[in-house]
């Protein structure tokens, strides 16, 4: 039988997963596979970079993954690093707002950010009285009737009123996707809402009973951790990806840039003598190199994967680079505990578009995970970048660490020299899914179908988290590691 010679474009956490995937799919089912992965940096995991040095561990994209979301954990199960994951520290799980340069608590209780509890909603400071009272109104306003689609911004606002939004919900979100509420889709990016509203007819309600269900599958399940993370950071897992990939004969490739994806048509030949046509590939390197594969799998940015199809399909092409991204950058700043004015007694503070305020969030990720910094030592991160912030950031690292170090000072009151510093920038880095997303998706759906081939992953399609870029690898490897393939090409 003549292999399927697959093609991965893009060495991030969802093209790693796609080829581990694609591996153990040809192996699981006697599929003869040639597998190939390029990246154009220098380095395997895309936004995902852990630098340890000095016994820290400093992650310069995400630092965690949901651990509601199964393909997470899954995944880091068959690679044998079940037992290395870490919960966030069980001991000190408080989290803050910064609401009038102040830091006040984020009220117990929330569920998929919805206020879950009323309690702490009685006695945040977070909103006046007047603002709780209108989060009452919760219980008598009607579902919308139609199926149209709004922004986040616009229905938490007329759900739970605007100040809940601006105090609470915005800060969170921003946290998330980096983006603005008012262009944000609810059904592309938190459509449960729109669920939660119909069945309840209510999101108070509705967050109560899921803040009820969780607590019963924590006490059920022995863990209280939202959040997992391997011990020395989210770089175990593309190690172990890029290891496992080794080992099965993939050819891997760095500091490989591709430059434009070209679609030929083969002719194959069946035993009643009638031809079959399915499309080859020709992935253009910018050396010029011309790599032939039966199927390709784009893992790059939807802009990048834009690019390349430019030419072959230049509507499917201006669908993809049409989804708008935002560039962010985290700062990483290390200090002795005897040089910090406060205790860091929580997980960090998210800071309201409203406060006015260069930097998105603070984590305090010694507090968070202890095991990420040395005894006597502290380790914060400050996250920077957001959806119509971009022109007023200057992006590079000594502004970055200047921005970072104001709003130490501002919030936490800590002016001592920083032990070490790392900043890392991400141009282009989040996606943002804005009103008329899940339109554009359908229109790359349809788009696909001509090219039965061809598969996309990353998280500029349905959703942006570890888990979800690991997923869309999954779906992308089962779409062309097929036996019909191997058959129609032998």
């Amino acid at each position: 039988m003549k292999p399927i010679k697959l093609i991965v474009i893009g060495g991030g956490i969802a093209g790693l997963s796609a080829a581990y995937y694609a591996q153990k799919r040809a192996l699981a089912k006697d599929i003869p596979l040639e597998l190939t992965v390029l990246e154009a940096d220098d380095h395997w995991g895309g936004k995902i970079t852990t630098d340890r040095v000095e016994n820290f561990v400093i992650e310069g994209g995400p630092d965690t993954f949901l651990a509601a979301k199964p393909w997470g954990v899954a995944l880091c199960k068959e690679l044998g690093l079940a037992e290395r994951l870490h919960g966030t520290n069980p001991r000190q799980r408080n989290t803050y707002v910064l609401h009038r340069n102040r830091l006040e608590p984020l009220p117990d209780g929330l569920a998929m950010m919805i206020p879950g509890k009323v309690g702490p909603m009685i006695t945040t400071r977070l909103l006046t009285w007047p603002q709780k009272a209108r989060l009452g109104l919760d219980f008598f306003i009607p579902p919308h009737a139609n199926d149209a689609d709004e922004t986040l911004g616009g229905f938490i606002s007329r759900r739970l009123g605007r100040a809940c939004y601006e105090n609470l919900i915005e800060p969170l979100m921003s946290g998330i996707y980096a983006g603005d509420g008012d262009q944000l889709s609810l059904l592309a990016t938190f459509p449960y809402l729109r669920d939660m509203e119909r069945k309840y007819h209510s999101l108070a309600w509705g967050a109560m009973s899921m803040y009820r269900q969780r607590l019963r599958a924590q006490r059920q399940s022995g863990s209280r951790s939202v959040f997992l993370t391997p011990t020395t950071g989210l770089a175990e897992i593309v190690e172990a990806l890029a290891a496992y990939l080794k080992e099965h004969g993939a050819d891997l490739r760095l500091k490989t840039k591709t430059s434009q994806l070209e679609s030929f048509q083969v002719a194959t030949f069946k035993p009643v003598g009638l031809p079959t046509f399915q499309h080859g590939w020709d992935v253009v390197l910018d050396t010029e190199e011309r790599l032939q594969a039966d199927a390709v799998i784009l893992a790059t940015p939807a802009y990048v994967s834009g690019k390349l199809l430019a030419s072959l399909d230049p509507e499917l092409g201006s669908v993809l680079e049409s989804i708008p991204y935002v560039s962010t950058a985290t700062v990483s700043l290390a200090y002795r505990q005897d040089d910090l004015p406060r205790p860091l007694d929580g997980y960090g503070y998210v800071i309201p578009r409203r406060e006015g305020r260069r930097a998105l969030a603070c984590t305090w990720t010694s507090t968070k995970f202890p095991h990420r910094a040395p005894d006597g030592y502290a380790l914060l991160r400050i996250f920077v970048g957001r959806a119509g912030q971009e022109d007023d950031i200057a992006w590079n690292d000594d502004y970055l660490l200047d921005i970072a170090r104001e709003e130490l000072r501002l919030t936490l009151g800590i002016t001592a020299e920083p032990f070490l510093t790392r900043v890392f920038i991400w141009e282009k880095a989040m996606p943002q899914y804005n009103l008329g997303h899940p339109e554009k998706l359908a229109q790359i759906d349809a788009a696909l179908t001509k090219y039965p081939g061809l598969a996309l992953a990353g998280n500029g399609y349905r959703g942006i988290g570890i888990p979800d870029c690991i997923h869309s690898g999954e779906e992308a490897a089962k779409k062309l590691v097929r036996k019909d393939i191997v058959d129609a090409l032998s």
